[in-house]
């Protein structure tokens, strides 16, 4: 059941990370912002469209997160040459995800097993991101650049402090 409208709204996501991405780079904000909100729109959709049609799966589940993970580590890792997003930011995203997935031992077919914290660091990438390149389209300068770098830096902690918790309950449990 791999074939369904809201698992092409994920590849639809999956394919405009890299545009994005480069975009963000190129400092061409109408474009990067215009294609961003594209993929936050079909993220958000993706999922209830799964569910009103009865095509929920634990591998679209997966291939969602996975997705959201790739997207936002592509354009903040292209944001990171062209704003003051930290350079460390977009890898921790990716160890961080890795992580969340052998934890959940999703590769099992277990279902994921997010936590709050993880939550709202996905939430906050998405943000980091949006607010960088909305700001840098709306000309907002240096203040805008400080509320970026603050809230990247800010996630790169809640980062390591969510990898860190992951560790310390998965050494517990065992």
């Amino acid at each position: 059941m791999w074939l369904t409208w809201a698992n092409a709204l994920t590849a639809l996501r999956l394919l405009s990370a890299g545009p994005c991405a480069w975009l963000a780079a190129s400092g061409r904000w109408p474009e990067a912002a215009a294609l961003f909100t594209f993929a936050v729109a079909t993220d958000l959709l993706d999922g209830p469209l799964a569910r009103r049609l009865g095509q929920t799966s634990a591998l679209g589940g997966i291939a969602d997160h996975a997705t959201d993970a790739l997207f936002v580590t592509a354009v903040l890792g292209g944001l990171a040459a062209a704003t003051p997003v930290p350079w460390v930011l977009p890898p921790l995203i990716v160890a961080a995800f890795l992580q969340y997935l052998l934890d959940s031992r999703a590769h099992t077919g277990r279902p994921l097993r997010a936590s709050w914290l993880g939550r709202l660091n996905g939430i906050g990438y998405f943000v980091a991101a949006g607010a960088c390149l909305y700001g840098n389209l709306l000309g907002l300068g240096a203040p805008g650049d400080l509320l970026v770098a603050a809230l990247a830096w800010l996630l790169v902690a809640t980062t390591l402090l969510s990898m860190a918790d992951r560790a310390r309950a998965r050494l517990s449990a065992e």
